[in-house]
């Protein structure tokens, strides 16, 4: 072989350790961002990929089904996880469930939101784990927010009234309002709101936030 060609075999070889190490690092980085030491599934997986945001979590209760092999099955929904708690066929076991949503902007401004069905992603011996873990993906708090306006609308002799806000996603949402809040909110450029931020399980930096109400 040529010295042209064992130098070109040199740095191919170089080139790869240098790409599987970069992909090593990534891996060790968004462990450490992950609220559980448990493995991602492969729907979290596919909803990262797919751009979607965290929407909602839920605890299901239920019991062990069949083991099949290091998984188990969960009733009543059949639903196949990992047995990392070592359960038997028959045991109490409490689920996290979580949803995605694909949020995208419709050409005349308004949100469309298509929302994923409910995944399994860890499986917890007491309620009150499961409420735990629970209490720190989804958080209730007070935040200041832009609003972009308030405007009222008549039908019919019926008039009606809204407020227009940004979320801290970026996300506009208009809310109905009476007319007390709207002689309130008329002369602001700011509004304390309630929200509700909905975090990723593998990712806790990426969430969304809900309206939750006036502050």
């Amino acid at each position: 072989m040529s010295r042209a060609g064992k130098l070109g075999r040199r740095i191919s070889g170089f080139m790869l350790l240098v790409l599987l190490a970069g992909l090593l690092l990534t891996a060790c980085e968004s462990d450490q961002k992950s609220v559980f030491s448990s493995q991602a599934n492969v729907a979290t997986e596919q909803a990262a990929a797919d751009n979607s945001i965290p929407w909602d979590y839920r605890i299901v209760q239920g019991k062990v089904g069949d083991l099949v092999g290091s998984d188990m099955v969960i009733l009543p929904d059949n639903t196949l996880l990992s047995n990392d708690g070592n359960y038997a066929t028959g045991d109490d076991v409490w689920t996290l469930q979580y949803m995605t949503a694909a949020m995208t902007v419709s050409d005349s401004g308004s949100n469309q939101i298509k929302l994923s069905s409910w995944n399994a992603i860890k499986s917890y011996k007491t309620e009150a784990s499961a409420k735990d873990d629970l209490a720190k993906l989804k958080v209730s708090l007070q935040t200041e927010v832009p609003l972009v306006g308030v405007y009222k609308t008549s039908y019919q002799g019926k008039s009606r009234d809204f407020a227009v806000i940004t979320l801290p996603s970026g996300n506009q949402l208009k809310q109905p309002i009476d007319d007390k809040r709207y002689e309130k909110l008329k002369s602001l450029k700011n509004v304390m709101v309630n929200v509700e931020e909905v975090h990723d399980y593998l990712d806790y930096d990426l969430a969304y936030a809900k309206f939750r109400g006036w502050a």
